[in-house]
């Protein structure tokens, strides 16, 4: 965050309640970035080829904006009375997500900001089409905000994967840690680290590959995978100053043990990675993708190795 200078936060027109620009409010002024509110709206009844006439499309379409831009004024004075330097604009532009990447294209934004909707009878936030394609696509870090309040002393966490066989997947565990830190300082936090390993499915292809049926060693496959796993990660947390007992390297599926760790810790955001995968290289979170990011019941920070869009 302190490498932060341009945060664009995504405002929702239909909302009555703004979490995502109710987290950047509390955000210490310190960091003097500058905040653009933007709202992107786009009616197909007033686009080109209705049957109303042109200057009346235009005149509604006129209408429309001018009345984004007002609530945009009023929503930036609270952040303006705190002495932040405050933009805002209100763009005609479809799909969604295309609008927004556009946007943050053509600033330099340095970090995208937007809520999740809540879903009140399952108690979690529904990630929408937008939310998935603005974590496939989006050129810059990505903070999904859902409706809570934050901790006294914020909880960060870190999700990592030191021993991911790519290359990029190394450089991308920096990036996570030192967003992770930058946030936590912003926030006056602390950083914890979070790691799983399955031995589940190194003992199912290994007994696949087995031409006899043989016994074989689980308790020495699961302790020298906890051996290299748990030393992977804490020379990765040593590395950026973090203490052991703020690490957290637990045995099973990464889908339910970060959800019940993020519980457990009471986490205020846990940030991710987003990396390639098949031919398509088409993008998705860590290893746990939309299992994972509906079920957190805090932020989530969606980071991407240098140069992955």
């Amino acid at each position: 965050m302190t490498a932060t200078k341009k945060i664009l936060v995504v405002i929702d027109p239909t909302a009555t309640t703004q979490p995502a620009l109710e987290r950047i409010a509390h955000l210490p002024r310190p960091l003097n970035a500058q905040v653009l509110l933007l709202i992107c709206d786009y009616d197909p009844y007033l686009g080109i080829g209705h049957e109303l006439a042109p200057a009346a499309v235009a005149s509604v379409r006129a209408s429309v904006l001018l009345r984004h831009g007002n609530r945009l004024k009023e929503l930036a004075k609270p952040l303006e009375a705190q002495g932040r330097d405050v933009l805002v604009e209100v763009r005609w532009d479809s799909p969604l997500h295309e609008g927004i990447i556009r946007k943050a294209t053509e600033w330099g934004a340095d970090l995208v900001v937007k809520d999740t909707h809540h879903h009140s009878a399952l108690r979690r936030s529904i990630f929408s089409n937008t939310d998935w394609s603005l974590i496939r696509y989006c050129p810059v870090p990505l903070l999904l905000v859902k409706p809570r309040t934050v901790g006294h002393v914020p909880c960060v966490v870190a999700a990592v994967d030191p021993l991911h066989p790519r290359d990029k997947a190394a450089s991308l565990d920096e990036r996570i840690l030192t967003a992770a830190e930058e946030l936590a300082a912003a926030l006056g936090g602390q950083t914890h680290v979070f790691h799983s390993f399955d031995v589940a499915p190194i003992i199912a292809a290994s007994s696949e590959s087995m031409m006899t049926p043989l016994a074989l060693p689980i308790a020495e496959i699961t302790a020298e995978m906890e051996k290299n796993h748990t030393e992977a990660v804490h020379a990765l947390a040593a590395a950026h100053g973090i203490p052991r007992e703020r690490v957290h390297v637990l045995q099973g599926g990464t889908r339910d043990l970060l959800v019940a760790s993020t519980d457990r810790l009471r986490a205020d955001v846990v940030v991710m990675g987003a990396v390639s995968r098949s031919a398509l290289e088409r993008l998705f979170v860590g290893s746990t993708a939309e299992a994972v990011l509906d079920k957190l019941s805090c932020d989530a920070l969606i980071v991407k190795p240098a140069g992955l869009t």
